[in-house]
């Protein structure tokens, strides 16, 4: 065999190993980061509640943090819908932010999370696409917001997120006429992101930006 087909192929064999173990990565990343919180949150509630069980009983039950866990969740929510639950949350809520530090990083944490959910004022209501970096080449965005120009010529604030964490990105701020609405849920473009366009739709549908159809602002 030629030298030059075995550097070829050799070149193949490099590219393919490193598409696929970055196809791996992005798959693996969330895992790895989703088995670590709840991790973090097993071992909270094991080692807090473990040793009141081993006192009281004589013995310690397996998976009691993970049962703490689930239960306690199911508990959030059941006191997140009832009308008392909500104003006790909210005044506990209102007393975290009042805390100095802890307060912004509650605030930021929360807002986030319901962005990202697709939930409260400030979620993530609508998926649209603007041309960059350059001409035909489309990234896909999160209207978050309007504003208007020094000539009051209404601009879009679109947030741009990043593969594959979404949770970093950046802001843009474009004419209205450079932002294209699109037929995509919220969830649907986070999983698109998360995967680093692996999972995907197969087709994506735009159109231009109706201004009426503000996200909830």
């Amino acid at each position: 065999m030629p030298l030059s087909e075995k550097v070829s192929h050799m070149s193949g064999f490099l590219n393919h190993t490193r598409r696929t173990m970055i196809t791996g990565l992005l798959i693996l990343v969330p895992v790895v980061i989703t088995y670590l919180v709840l991790r973090l949150l097993f071992d909270f509630l094991d080692g807090v509640l473990q040793p009141a069980i081993r006192t009281a009983l004589g013995f310690e039950i397996p998976g009691l943090g993970i049962i703490s866990l689930l239960f306690l969740m199911y508990l959030a929510g059941l006191l997140a819908i009832s009308v008392i639950g909500k104003q006790m949350i909210r005044f506990a809520q209102g007393m975290i932010l009042k805390i100095p530090l802890i307060g912004v990083v509650y605030s930021s944490s929360r807002q986030l999370i319901e962005s990202f959910s697709g939930t409260g004022s400030t979620g993530f209501k609508r998926v649209v696409m603007i041309e960059y970096p350059r001409a035909d080449t489309w990234t896909v965005g999160f209207l978050t917001g309007m504003t208007t120009d020094e000539a009051g010529h209404p601009m879009g604030l679109v947030y741009i997120p990043t593969a594959p964490t979404p949770n970093s990105g950046w802001v843009a701020i474009l004419p209205i006429q450079d932002i294209y609405d699109t037929d995509l849920s919220v969830s649907t473009a986070i999983r698109m992101v998360l995967s680093g366009g692996i999972v995907a739709p197969p087709q994506i549908r735009k159109s231009a930006l109706a201004i009426e159809r503000q996200p909830g602002i």
